[in-house]
């Protein structure tokens, strides 16, 4: 015998957070609008936030509570109905369709072509080798980034802002 469930239904936890949520998001808007605090704006976004977010557990609570009858379910969880009728055929062709077509997706993505439902370790490639020296800089070398001790002033170019007549 299945129990039976009155009143609040069978996810009284998520109706009671749905509440909770409902009465602290109200509590701390209130007070936004109402109290002069510096952070009053603060207090309304929080408030506002708290209380969508309570819409999460109301969704929880309802869609726990739907009650469906196990006629209805036969299909969705693989049991088929006894009816052979010219339906039955219909469905059968398509969910042999429906497999065909997505057995030949998994085997386009498969690589290498092995068998099905077998995982090949990709192909290794050569490590490739980089051959590094060490260069030390001239003395004389327009590409010398480094300060000399003789030439200690470096001189910027000379920028002018154009102003427009007006």
């Amino acid at each position: 015998m299945e129990p039976v469930y009155r009143g609040l239904g069978r996810c009284v936890c998520c109706f009671w957070l749905a509440v909770a949520f409902d009465i602290v998001g109200l509590v701390v808007l209130l007070i936004g609008v109402f109290v002069n605090v510096f952070f009053y704006d603060l207090l309304i976004y929080a408030g506002a936030i708290v209380i969508f977010l309570s819409l999460i557990w109301w969704v929880f609570w309802y869609s726990g509570n739907i009650e469906v009858p196990p006629a209805d379910l036969e299909d969705d969880v693989g049991l088929l109905k006894k009816d052979k009728g010219a339906l039955s055929g219909i469905r059968g062709a398509v969910r042999q369709l429906s497999s065909r077509v997505s057995s030949g997706i998994r085997s386009s993505f498969r690589r290498n072509g092995g068998p099905p439902n077998t995982r090949t370790a990709p192909a290794r490639r050569p490590p490739v080798e980089v051959a590094m020296a060490t260069i030390t800089p001239q003395e004389n070398s327009p590409h010398n980034t480094g300060p000399s001790q003789t030439d200690c002033n470096v001189g910027m170019p000379h920028t002018g802002t154009e102003t427009s007549p007006a």
